[in-house]
This record gives C-alpha cells, sequence and structure tokens, in this order.
C-alpha cells in the first residue's frame, strides 16, 4: 500500500501539469514580499501558465522566478510572466552567462530542436546555500546528471523536496550529457543516493503527481539507471522517442515529411543516433522509432501527416 499524500505546507500550491510542461510551484511571501513561482513550464503553454498562477496568486505579487534548469519545458514561461509581471528570474548558476547573452547552443535549445523566449536574469541558485521563501527556509542541493547544472530545493522540517528532473515516482529525466559523450550516469546515481540520506516525507517531482513513497521511488530509479548503465544504447535509443515525442506534444500534428526534416536537423538526434550503434542510416532510424511511437498509441499517422495522440 502506497504511504498516504500528506497536506503541502500553507502557503504552497503545486500546478501539476502535463507531460510537455513541468509543474510549477507557488510559494508565497511575506507581506510585501511577493510571491516566488518555481519552474514555468513550456513556451506553448505561457498564456495558459499566466493564467494558472494569476489564479493561483490570490491577489499577490509574483516577485521571483526560481529555475530549478534551463530546459525548454521547465523555464519557457519565463519571458511572458517577467511581461506580466516584472518578476526577477533566478537559475542555477552554470548557465547564467550563455543567458545573458542567449546562446540557444549552449542553452540546449538548437541541439535539442525546441524553442524557448528569451527572457532576462537578475539571480543565481548557489548549491549549497539556503533561500527565505516566506516563513519557510529552502535548502538549494546541487543535482547534476539529467543535466549538468540542475539544482533541488530541499525544506526539512517537512520534510518536502522539489525534485525537479532527478527523481519521478517512476523513474528521472533523459540523462542528456551522455548524449553528448560525457560520463553522466555516475552523477545521477550520486544524487539519488543524496536524496536517499535526506528526511524527505514527500517529492515534488518536475513531471506528475505529489507522492510520498520515496524508497520506492528511489528503488525504481535505481533500477532503470542499471539498465541504461548495462545499456546505453537503449538510453540514447529512449532520449530519441523523447525527443521526437516533445516534438509532436508542441507542433501537435506535421506532415511526415516535415517531421523527417526536423528529425534530420536535430543535432542531438544525430548523436543519440550515434550512441545507439544502429545499422540504419539516421533518417532510417529516426523513422522507424517515430514508427515505433505510432505502433505504441504514443503517436498516430493521418495519411501523409503525424499526430500527436
Amino acid at each position: 500500500m502506497s504511504p498516504t499524500i500528506a497536506a503541502l505546507p500553507a502557503g504552497l500550491t503545486v500546478l501539476e501539469r502535463g507531460w510537455l510542461s513541468a509543474n510549477n510551484v507557488l510559494l508565497a511571501g511575506r507581506p510585501g514580499e511577493g510571491a516566488t513561482l518555481i519552474d514555468t513550464g513550456h513556451c506553448s503553454h505561457a498564456d495558459q501558465t499566466l493564467a494558472l498562477v494569476q489564479q493561483a496568486l490570490g491577489g499577490q505579487r509574483l516577485g521571483r522566478i526560481f529555475n530549478t534548469h534551463l530546459h525548454s519545458d521547465h523555464c519557457g514561461g519565463n519571458a511572458r510572466l517577467q511581461r506580466q509581471h516584472g518578476c526577477t528570474v533566478w537559475t542555477p548558476p552554470g548557465q547564467a552567462d550563455a543567458v545573458v547573452r542567449w546562446d540557444e547552443t549552449a542553452l540546449s535549445y538548437r541541439p535539442t530542436g525546441q524553442q524557448c523566449e528569451p527572457f532576462t536574469l537578475q539571480g543565481v541558485l548557489i548549491p549549497g546555500g539556503e533561500l527565505e521563501i516566506g516563513t519557510m527556509g529552502w535548502e538549494v542541493l546541487s543535482a547534476p546528471g539529467h543535466d549538468p547544472d540542475s539544482v533541488m530545493l530541499f525544506q526539512r522540517e517537512h520534510g518536502l523536496l522539489i525534485s525537479a528532473d532527478a527523481l519521478w515516482e517512476h523513474g528521472f529525466g533523459v540523462v542528456f550529457p551522455e548524449l553528448e559523450g560525457e560520463s553522466a550516469f555516475r552523477d545521477v546515481r550520486a544524487v539519488l543516493e543524496l536524496i536517499a540520506t535526506l528526511p524527505v516525507r514527500q517529492v515534488i517531482p518536475g513531471h506528475g503527481r505529489v507522492f510520498s513513497d520515496v524508497a520506492g521511488a528511489l528503488a525504481r530509479a535505481h533500477e532503470r539507471l542499471a539498465v541504461f548503465e548495462r545499456q546505453p544504447a537503449r538510453h540514447a535509443r529512449h532520449a530519441a522517442k523523447v525527443l521526437i515525442k516533445f516534438h509532436l506534444m508542441e507542433r501537435r500534428r506535421e506532415p511526415a515529411a516535415d517531421l523527417l526534416r526536423w528529425m534530420l536537423d536535430t543535432p542531438l538526434l544525430a548523436s543519440c543516433h550515434q550512441r545507439a550503434d544502429s545499422p540504419l542510416p539516421l533518417a532510417g532510424w529516426t523513422g522507424a522509432l517515430a514508427e515505433e511511437l505510432c505502433t505504441a498509441g504514443h503517436l498516430r499517422r493521418e495519411g501523409s501527416w503525424v499526430v500527436d495522440a
């Protein structure tokens, strides 16, 4: 039997989103301080994010945005919210300079074939530091693996972990550095081991529902990680499917010829192909993956179009 989900602390609201947009966490501030929003979803959902946040604010001012990391599904609403609320944006320090220069290659948007509207940066979240948000203190924890610069936030009194994509109820995010030839599975393992040492009672993941079976989630994550460590080509295939699925979730529907062109023009898919060690050329390999997604019901074909399912 799964542990019962406890009530979240007063002043904390979780906006659980679909898989294209990361969950948003709104934390009330002290009087005059303004609220803090953690992660802002994908740019294609920015208007929806704005409406959801506006409703959750309940008359408060939005003072700050904290991003756990800078993948497009976690910071895509930053620019829209900044324009509306004049709020500041804080990110992990590793890519702060890339944000200031708006280097879409360094920020992963060009290699992954994804989008993010430019925003401005006002502060950084230093791993090992602490943040005061309203009446609660939060520890900033380094969480490399999925993204080398990602952070988690831990509220020790309530045993509450905002885990981003380092731990989900049933896994963790694609380990992107591995696709670029960098060793990062060991970083995933180290972060999972770190979480196990913390008195965590509830996890707010980057995607999916809030959960409290932390031991079960960690066991599932370790099992998944062990498979990827033994079979890195399997991880590369999985990552490629995720990129294709995210692209179709963003576009909703696309002519098959345009999808193939996008797959051939997306650098990270070429990296996945190389690491998958497939005998097929890139066009055949990515086309086969798209067909597998259709067979599994994640996409579907409508004549000459490929449609998100």
